[in-house]
């Protein structure tokens, strides 16, 4: 997907959105510079921007927004609500009360999984929302989640990608309204 440049978006409310995400130094760990995305998410016009920014490009070609553990639940739900859709939470293993379908990946230091729900129809249309695009591990695993239950997933959206990581080269195309 293109990024937010060729998205009609008001570049000062965009500006404004993005200056309200901090930067943490050495968290969770040392080397880390964790992006807090809390005060945007507190902010209602520059929520409404970012959620404007991250749909916009789909409009009209999903179902059902899915968002992945845990910030991309906070993003999905209200994209969900945004385009009249519903939203799909994808969890880390352990967290659905009943059978899901499932699908693990690598890490830097080992293995995850995530799982949803089989209930999702063949052929539903997903948009799949996070907060970050890193690595591309995780994002990646949802896509092949999805694609095992025949489930189309119609585009991938986070609201920040973070350049030099390798992410985009792993997760395919990608929409990004903020690049760190």
């Amino acid at each position: 997907m293109a990024p937010l440049s060729a998205v009609a978006a008001d570049p000062d409310a965009l500006a404004a959105a993005e200056a309200l995400i901090r930067e943490i130094p050495d968290y969770p760990e040392p080397g880390i510079l964790f992006r807090d995305i809390t005060p945007l998410l507190a902010d209602a016009a520059a929520l409404r921007t970012v959620i404007d920014a991250l749909t916009a490009p789909f409009a009209g070609e999903f179902d059902v927004v899915a968002g992945v553990e845990a910030r991309g639940f906070l993003l999905a739900g209200a994209a969900a609500i945004a385009t009249g859709t519903g939203m799909v939470p994808v969890r880390k293993a352990g967290k659905l009360p009943r059978p899901a379908a499932s699908v693990s990946y690598a890490l830097e230091y080992g293995e995850a999984t995530i799982e949803v729900h089989d209930d999702l129809a063949p052929g539903t249309r997903v948009l799949l929302v996070d907060d970050v695009l890193a690595t591309g591990g995780t994002l990646e695993a949802a896509q092949r989640l999805f694609a095992d239950l025949g489930v189309v997933v119609m585009g991938t959206a986070v609201l920040m990608e973070l350049q030099g990581l390798g992410g985009r080269a792993v997760v395919g195309d990608v929409h990004t309204v903020f690049v760190a």
